[in-house]
C-alpha cells in the first residue's frame, strides 16, 4: 500500500471516531427514535465504500487528468447507485424506522463524501506541485 493511502486510512479512522463520538453524545441528548438501529452498521459500510472509492481515485490520479475526471464521475455515479439501492432496500424492508434511517444515512453520506472530496483535492494539489515545478 502506498503512503498516501495509509495516511488517508488513518485520517478516515480518526474522522470516523470523531463522528461516532458525536453520535454517542447526541444519543444521550436527543429523544429515542432519532437514530436508526442500523447506525452501527452504517459506519463500517461508509468506511469501506470510501476506502474503495479513494483507492481507485488515487490510482487514476497518476494518469492523465481526463482519465481521472472520467473515473471520478463514474465512481460518483456508481456510489450513488449503490447508496440508493441500500437505502431503498432498507426502507422497504424496515418501514417503521424509514425516516430515522434515511436521515442518518444522508448525514453520513454528506460527511464521508465531503471528507473524501477534500482528501482527494488536497492530495491532487500536493501531487501536482512537484511536477509543475519540474517543468520550469
Amino acid at each position: 500500500m502506498t503512503a498516501p493511502y495509509i495516511s488517508f486510512l488513518k485520517n478516515l479512522l480518526i474522522f470516523s471516531l470523531l463522528i461516532v463520538t458525536i453520535y454517542v453524545i447526541l444519543s444521550y441528548l436527543l429523544p429515542v427514535g432519532y437514530f436508526s438501529v442500523a447506525l452501527p452498521f452504517l459506519f463500517p459500510f461508509f468506511i469501506g465504500t470510501t476506502l474503495i472509492s479513494y483507492h481507485f481515485l488515487l490510482k487514476s490520479l497518476h494518469r492523465r487528468f481526463s482519465k481521472f475526471v472520467n473515473l471520478y464521475m463514474a465512481a460518483t455515479g456508481i456510489k450513488l447507485l449503490w447508496y440508493m439501492i441500500i437505502m431503498v432496500s432498507y426502507v422497504l424492508i424496515f418501514r417503521t424506522e424509514a425516516v430515522s434511517f434515511a436521515i442518518n444515512f444522508f448525514i453520513l453520506y454528506l460527511c464521508y463524501t465531503i471528507f473524501e472530496t477534500v482528501s482527494i483535492v488536497k492530495y491532487s494539489k500536493s501531487y501536482s506541485k512537484p511536477s509543475s515545478s519540474n517543468k520550469s
